[in-house]
């Protein structure tokens, strides 16, 4: 197994710097293994990978994601507004709707206003789809991922600070209603749409509540500090069946449409990737893209474009679903690593 040697590091000392350089080295290199594992797995499957224009007419339209505006200059002077991708979805879609069927892309995203031990303003995301298939059908590339990145590190345990976890072992599978009721004794699904009902079962449990939480904002404290942290330990974790108001881009589910068909994967509290069966009605998508837009603009006073283009794809789109995982975090658990950068050949800061 990489140990980490980085974490005693005099934080003065740049990145670049020869010594932390060589304590970074075989993290790097265990990286570099990891990827060439996963895209190799990708390719027995039939699948082909690509790659998406880092430069998007939007960024998303999803309340809490924040973009990085591109100004460009046009031959004749004028200008136009891009975004940096927070993400290649909107792009892999785009070419599901032309005739793809199953691709996947190690894609560089950026994102506003995430920089802590596990986010990275630049990072790398591996998103794959799978048409006609169901969602679970991700479940079964999550935990070949988990196992292919782990081999390649030369360990058969994830971890980190502290927590460990069996990358070999089948996942648990948890709803977020059994995860409320479990870690939080909050029966989620009774105050669906009900913020009042929501606010005085979290300020019940000892969270703080502000006039300004919304139905989401409540539902994300809950998870943060209560949930998330026991989620993936011993072995993986599927958190599934989120509240479809959580859930942007994802079909509702047929038997319960208070709930989306969208989980999450975690490891040793760690939240590593995100998958769904896609929402593929223009109009509903348009819907909740303009409803997290109006919120957005409440909150941080600005909003998105929306990609007209995307829409109009996704109205060709055939029935696929996707996941979107955090390869860099991947790597940190294969490895040791204590914080994202680390893993990373040339951090932002």
């Amino acid at each position: 197994m990489v140990k980490s040697g980085d974490a005693n590091a005099t934080t003065a000392a740049p990145w670049w710097s020869p010594g932390r350089h060589r304590d970074r080295r075989p993290l790097l290199l265990a990286r570099g293994r990891i990827q060439t594992a996963l895209r190799g797995y990708f390719a027995s499957e039939g699948f082909t990978e690509v790659e998406t224009a880092q430069l998007q007419v939007s960024p998303g339209n999803e309340t809490h994601l924040h973009g990085l505006r591109a100004d460009l200059r046009r031959e004749d002077g004028s200008r136009l507004e891009r975004y940096l991708a927070t993400s290649p979805e909107f792009a892999m879609k785009k070419l599901l709707a032309a005739g793809e069927t199953r691709i996947f892309s190690f894609a560089r995203v950026f994102r506003d206003r995430e920089m802590s031990a596990t986010h990275s303003p630049e990072f790398t995301m591996l998103e794959w789809y799978r048409v006609g298939e169901p969602y679970e059908a991700l479940m079964g590339d999550c935990a070949r991922i988990l196992a292919l990145a782990a081999e390649a590190a030369g360990t058969n345990r994830l971890r980190h600070c502290g927590l460990e976890c069996d990358p070999l072992s089948a996942a648990d599978r948890l709803t977020l209603a059994e995860a409320f009721t479990r870690d939080a004794g909050i029966d989620l699904l009774a105050t669906t749409g009900d913020r009042e009902a929501l606010a005085g079962a979290v300020a019940a449990i000892g969270i703080h509540v502000t006039p300004d939480d919304t139905w989401s904002d409540l539902f994300s404290k809950v998870l943060t500090h209560r949930i998330e942290r026991k989620l993936g330990i011993g072995r993986p974790l599927v958190l599934c069946e989120y509240p479809v108001s959580e859930a942007a881009l994802a079909r509702a589910k047929p038997i319960d449409p208070r709930v989306a068909e969208r989980f999450e994967l975690y490891a040793c509290g760690v939240e590593l990737a995100n998958a769904f069966r896609e929402l593929t009605d223009p109009v509903e998508q348009r819907a909740r893209f303009e409803t997290d837009m109006v919120e957005k603009q409440r909150l941080y006073g600005e909003r998105y474009p929306i990609d007209e283009d995307f829409l109009a794809a996704l109205a060709e789109m055939p029935e696929a679903s996707g996941a979107a995982l955090g390869f860099d975090r991947l790597v940190m658990l294969a490895t040791g690593a204590d914080r994202i950068e680390q893993v990373l050949w040339t951090p932002v800061a």
